[in-house]
């Protein structure tokens, strides 16, 4: 597709910018892709994202082919919570990957989705159709799935400008000293271990923002609630071992088995609370997720 720059409206913008406001149908890191893939060009030549546009620019964006790869409909039990023709909200549930990828290649949320509804919000690429945002495998809870693209990339756009409300429930290994608090560091690959995520010093990484408070106190273990401001990958498990000195009991990368003051059967990380706008309609919209068994005992401790 091919176009010239002549709106007052687009003279002087950002090139990204203007891609995502001529194409709204299309995520903005879709357009990023696009643009690195040296599928955009300005003027007949690949083009820089934050090139300033001029009158008379000539816009060229070609969108290869999606390559076809056949994922299975698998009929696998899920929890609905809420569901309409555009959205569905969900409890994962503990040890349930979010989308296939090497190493499993079924058996996963997105193959559970396909069968339940058909059909998914292409946006998020082949392998993680209407995925809008993703739980690690060991944790459960709150999750919001678009059917189509136009509420994909309205969901995309409130997780972007942190208009989606997050609570998670951790249960950690150790007592932080303060009662609440709010952590704010870089998080990006750890160095070494390409497993891990970690803290990064030097502005290295991506912002990452957790607002934390202590609920209950038990055998030297806290429960702690976690407002998630942004989302890093393993964001709370790397600011509950790395902030707080507390790993989450559980974590298979992050925590020390031979330390764990009490031996529990999963990651004990739950996604609480989630709210939000509806993309569509905009009415408010708010889901609790049910305690697993696991973590029926830590809330006692905060009702009595």
């Amino acid at each position: 597709m091919d176009w010239l720059i002549s709106e007052t409206l687009d003279i002087g913008d950002r090139f990204d910018k203007h891609l995502a406001r001529r194409l709204p149908e299309m995520s903005r890191s879709r357009l990023q892709d696009l643009i690195k893939g040296g599928h955009a060009t300005l003027n007949g030549k690949p083009a820089k994202a934050g090139a300033t546009l001029r009158s008379g620019d000539a816009v060229s964006l070609m969108v290869p082919d999606v390559a076809e790869v056949e994922i299975k409909a698998q009929n696998i039990p899920l929890t609905i919570l809420y569901e309409d023709t555009d959205i569905v909200v969900l409890d994962k549930a503990s040890g349930l990957v979010v989308h296939p990828a090497e190493g499993n290649p079924d058996g996963t949320l997105v193959n559970a989705l396909l069968h339940h509804i058909g059909d998914l919000s292409g946006i998020g690429g082949e392998m993680r159709p209407g995925i809008v945002h993703r739980l690690d495998k060991d944790t459960s809870g709150c999750m919001v799935v678009a059917k189509h693209d136009i509420a994909h990339r309205r969901l995309t756009e409130a997780f972007s400008e942190r208009r989606i409300s997050k609570i998670y429930l951790a249960v950690v290994n150790g007592v932080p000293k303060e009662e609440s608090g709010r952590i704010q560091t870089s998080i990006g690959r750890h160095p070494v271990d390409r497993k891990r995520m970690s803290n990064l010093l030097d502005g290295a990484g991506k912002d990452a923002v957790t607002e934390w408070k202590r609920l209950a106190v038990d055998q030297g273990c806290a429960l702690i609630q976690c407002r998630l401001l942004t989302g890093r990958t393993h964001q709370i498990r790397v600011h509950m071992r790395e902030s707080l000195q507390c790993a989450i009991l559980g974590d298979p990368i992050y925590a020390n088995p031979a330390k764990q003051r009490v031996q529990v059967p999963r990651l004990m990380l739950h996604a609480w609370k989630l709210s939000f706008n509806h993309p569509i309609h905009d009415q408010p919209l708010a889901f609790v997720a049910k305690l697993p068994t696991e973590f029926e005992g830590w809330m006692n401790c905060v009702q009595g």
